[in-house]
């Protein structure tokens, strides 16, 4: 016999027996203190109890909002990233380093053409240029539904 096959019969056995002491501790086992979820004993003599998790319904449940006002407090405060778009272009390298001071780069919107407002790269709404106070703004001309924004997404 080669050293391969008692090695591969050795990993057999080592296999066996820790399927046999599996399929023993598993008997040997308590009964779960709970209905909700299914005991194991460890090897150091702890219980572990597995999770159990409801099942996912289209129905709504209580708190789910099926009917009750949805409480949006634990979101006011995450950050996004809003940018407005005047235009997109693409240019080769070598064009993009012959850039210099005074270059035009040509864009793929006409002037007066409103401006993109992208939410973290969703594009949520179009907007127009405007001047407060010595200072860039946009002043939002069309605001982009959920169920559009949705439609685009398919």
């Amino acid at each position: 016999m080669s050293d391969e096959d008692k090695t591969a019969e050795v990993a057999d056995d080592d296999w066996a027996a820790a399927l046999a002491e599996q399929e023993t501790s598993e008997e040997l086992a308590p009964e779960p203190a709970t209905s909700k979820g299914k005991e194991k004993a460890s090897k150091d003599g702890d219980h572990v109890q597995m999770a159990q998790f409801e099942s996912i319904s289209a129905e709504p449940t209580e708190g789910s909002g099926g009917g009750e006002d949805i409480n949006l407090d634990v979101i006011l405060d995450i950050p996004v990233t809003i940018a407005m778009e005047i235009g997109r272009t693409k240019l080769p390298i070598r064009n993009l380093l012959q850039l210099n001071q005074g270059s035009v780069v040509e864009l793929d919107r006409l002037a007066g053409e409103p401006l993109d407002v992208l939410v973290n790269g969703t594009l949520i709404a179009h907007g127009e240029v405007v001047v407060v106070n010595e200072k860039f703004g946009i002043r939002l001309t069309d605001v982009i539904s959920p169920a559009e924004r949705v439609k685009k997404l398919k």
